[in-house]
């Protein structure tokens, strides 16, 4: 199971918790899903309000790790901002950092990223910084003190899976201790099942659970997906190979 920042996380699954249909929707698909933690925007908490204080007790309810998010920032003084509220809101020193560079992609920006994390990590937060899979962008997250690294799949929100393979390979290789998380961009379970066979440690992902007609089915089959990636991994696969080669051995065959 993935370990960050010395916890071991029950599931290598991650499960958001906004767009849902309904409250009782929501928590029947992280039962299905087994996820081991639950992402939540600040934005959508109100520290006082009823609203707020219910939408609290639910996710408490599931009995899984929070990760608050400073989804929707745009600038560095903005996700800092935020996440020193998260830690005061949900009592916990992690974040999932966002600093959005573009609006219609949802891209991170990189510079306001690394400048935001370090101002995090100096401040005692364990950061978890949403990027993208650029490897001089990773190394600098890492230099400031992240030990988790999110490169996203695809933009958000869009379901197009993993959209540059050759650059989620290399991430990987090149940070073989640093817990990955592909956050973002999975629409089917079959992705989360590739990320996984290229040996990373989980995966996120928020609307093609919540925005499935059938949430709860969808989660589960996104749990069996991470688990057969994570087996298929350990197996030690076959490298793909140009040339078709025989299953059946032809020694000893009758030669007519």
């Amino acid at each position: 199971m993935p370990n960050f920042y010395g916890t071991e996380v029950a599931s290598r699954l991650m499960l958001g918790t906004a767009q849902y249909p309904s409250p009782a929707i929501l928590a029947d698909a992280f039962r299905r899903s087994g996820a081991g933690i639950a992402t939540v925007s600040v934005r959508r908490e109100a520290g006082g309000d009823q609203a707020g204080q219910d939408f609290w007790a639910l996710i408490s309810d599931l009995g899984v790790a929070v990760l608050p998010n400073t989804a929707g920032c745009y600038s560095v003084r903005e996700a800092v901002t935020t996440a020193q509220m998260a830690r005061e809101l949900f009592d916990t020193n992690w974040i999932k950092l966002e600093v959005i560079g573009h609006a219609d992609t949802l891209q991170p920006d990189p510079f306001g990223l690394v400048d935001a994390a370090a101002q995090l990590v100096e401040d005692g937060f364990k950061v978890f910084p949403y990027c993208t899979e650029d490897l001089v962008l990773c190394e600098r997250l890492v230099e400031v003190g992240c030990k988790v690294l999110m490169p996203w799949g695809a933009p958000i929100g869009t379901g197009l899976g993993l959209n540059n393979i050759y650059g989620l390979r290399s991430l990987r290789a090149h940070f073989p201790d640093i817990p990955l998380v592909v956050d973002a961009g999975l629409g089917l379970p079959s992705h989360a099942a590739q990320a996984m066979e290229m040996g990373y440690d989980a995966v996120l992902l928020n609307t093609a659970v919540a925005k499935a007609g059938e949430p709860a089915a969808m989660a589960r089959a996104f749990a069996l997906a991470v688990e057969a990636g994570a087996l298929a991994a350990g197996a030690d696969p076959m490298d793909a190979r140009d040339m078709a080669a025989p299953s059946t051995p032809v020694f000893g065959k009758a030669i007519l």
